[in-house]
């Protein structure tokens, strides 16, 4: 339930409560003592309901904020969510009821307290789902519709028809209105649809766990932050103080130097990308563009929308850029400046590019500082990486220019976005003074979704350090179950180190990738784990692509250099290619 804060609130909340079974879900006891003591003193009975909220929009609150620069030192809090609209609706719902009543709030205070403090030495359990894998994330109990609970059964037919073409379709005149689905009846179906969906959501890296609530109250501002996100303009409906926040965090997280960094929040991880590029396009505009095969479409894109000299390297079969062949195609263009991509994570198969590796072939080479650009397209797992124990160190210490990173992927949010960070000298090649705004042009895009920059600036601050960490061990432990899961299915699956991305054979039968949402490539699929991924969910998968290869039989590699063959190379490691023998001296 949600913690009021005062204990007329606590009355005002529990006489719209349709369930009288409700104080058996409350974790917070100062609820279940108002609940309690409010029926109590207006003589319900369990079997007396009161008009007004549903159960299941009443969810436990818990939230840890950490200092950055101290873990350690962590505290717990609760957090009152309330809608606007919301709370008008219950004030009319409730006016006549609340008026009858006639309670003594002062003596119900007394016996709450009395009853909190009989149960300060209680230990509640952190999360009441024991089937969840891995760490338990403290933003599971953000889950605003139970991204993380089983599966949904598919639409039904009715639903479907709903959001057909034909329904949705929107009308030119008052008659085709009057013939068509209202809107609140399609607007149903289609949170049925997404529920639906979402619950096997499995191919793409979006975690879906979090509870944005709190902000929806600011859903009726248009907030746009155009312009430099450090320089003020005229607009006065923005949120650039969280956004300067956010930048902050990130440019902490990969130790850019103070003073020297700038920032702003994107669309997305593909424009983080763009911008990166483009930097390093206005930094060495003869420069030649290094990035692997692997590499994120959008990286050949900013090449081709800037025009820029590319080379696509092969990759090794992890999924990693061919270091050799990386350092003699530099070698040959020795008389042109080198912009390099480095992948943390690829798209399909999670590898990262060693990145210290790279930065000693530029060395040996004897390329200068003032003659190489390094971006590097963290999209997912530069968000990662920090909390992965003895992980590599992807920072601003080492000789790289800029990072770009998806918000929506790791931290989770409603609407695609990201951040990119860069070397504040590099902007300075590409900053407009913009009159018309009172302020300069640096970003890919004029206007700039400020909600975005909300979204997450709440997310950064609700979970903290160690909520992200705990996301992020989750989806670790969660990835090798995966794996292992499938290995002792008889199926070909690989998982790369820091990594949480598990790359399968593709199954036979389209509908079983539909259903499940999987990302394919040729003959191969993958599974991103993310927080919202469970055991339970992952059991459920395993048992239907058992099933499909029974029915439609097993994918066999398209070519001798395919994604699937490269899947069975010894370079994986791991005993799906040679099992382990026990050694016995003669």
């Amino acid at each position: 339930p949600y913690r009021y804060q005062s204990i007329e609130e606590h009355y005002h909340l529990f006489n719209r409560i349709k369930d009288p079974l409700l104080p058996t879900m409350f974790t917070n006891r100062l609820a279940r003592s108002a609940y309690a003591v409010v029926r109590k003193s207006t003589g319900i009975t369990k079997s007396a309901p009161v008009a007004g909220l549903h159960a299941n929009s009443l969810r436990s609150v818990s939230s840890i904020t950490n200092d950055a620069s101290n873990v350690n030192k962590t505290t717990k809090e609760t957090q009152r969510f309330k809608s606007t609209a919301a709370e008008e609706e219950f004030h009319a719902e409730v006016q006549p009821e609340t008026k009858r009543i006639n309670l003594d709030l002062k003596g119900i205070a007394a016996e709450i307290n009395l009853e909190a403090k009989e149960e300060e030495n209680d230990v509640p359990d952190f999360t009441s789902d024991k089937s969840k894998s891995g760490t338990p994330s403290p933003w599971a109990v953000f889950d605003a519709w139970g991204a993380g609970d089983g599966i949904v059964a598919p639409l039904d037919p009715g639903d479907e028809e709903k959001l057909s073409k034909a329904s949705v379709k929107i009308p030119t005149s008052e008659d085709e209105r009057e013939s068509k689905t209202n809107e609140t009846d399609i607007l149903k179906a289609y949170d049925n649809l997404l529920k639906t969906k979402s619950s096997v959501h499995f191919g793409y890296p979006y975690n879906l766990m979090y509870n944005h609530e709190e902000l929806y109250q600011f859903m009726k501002y248009s907030i746009n932050n155009l312009g430099d996100p450090f320089i003020t303009s005229n607009y006065g409906v923005h949120s650039r103080q969280f956004e300067c926040s956010v930048i902050d965090f990130f440019a902490d997280l990969w130790n850019a130097p103070k003073d020297d960094y700038w920032g702003y929040v994107t669309t997305c991880g593909t424009e983080g990308n763009l911008h990166g590029i483009l930097l390093a396009r206005e930094c060495h505009p003869d420069g030649i563009l290094y990035s692997s095969k692997e590499t994120h479409y959008s990286i050949f894109k900013a090449a081709r929308y800037y025009r820029m000299d590319a080379k696509a390297i092969p990759t090794l079969p992890m999924g990693e850029i061919d270091y050799d062949i990386l350092a003699d195609e530099i070698d040959k263009n020795r008389d042109r400046p080198v912009i390099i991509n480095v992948n943390i994570g690829t798209t399909v198969k999670g590898a990262v590019d060693n990145l210290d590796r790279i930065l000693r072939i530029l060395n040996n080479l004897n390329i200068p500082r003032e003659r190489f650009h390094i971006h590097c397209d963290g999209a997912l797992f530069a968000m990662m990486m920090p909390f992965v124990d003895f992980a590599p160190e992807v920072s601003f210490k080492k000789p790289i220019d800029s990072i770009a990173v998806s918000g929506h992927k790791m931290l989770g949010c409603p609407m695609p976005c990201g951040v990119t960070i860069a070397r504040k000298e590099h902007v300075k090649k590409v900053e407009q003074r913009i009159d018309y705004l009172n302020s300069v042009d640096t970003t890919i895009m004029g206007s700039r979704n400020g909600q975005a920059a909300l979204y997450l600036w709440y997310s950064l601050r609700k979970k903290g350090i160690s909520g992200i960490k705990r996301d992020v061990v989750h989806c670790m432990e969660t990835a090798q179950y995966l794996r292992n899961e499938l290995t002792n299915a008889g199926f070909t699956a690989r998982l790369n180190d820091l990594s949480c991305t598990v790359v399968l054979e593709r199954p036979m039968d389209d509908a079983l990738i539909k259903r499940w949402q999987l990302a394919c490539e040729e003959d191969i699929a993958h599974v991103v784990v993310m927080p919202n991924v469970t055991r339970g969910k992952i059991d459920q998968f395993v048992k239907e692509l058992i099933e499909c290869r029974d029915t439609h039989g097993r994918m066999k590699s398209a070519r001798d250099d395919s994604p699937l063959t490269k899947l069975a190379c010894s370079s994986w490691g791991g005993n799906v290619v040679a099992p382990v023998g026990d050694f016995k001296s003669e």
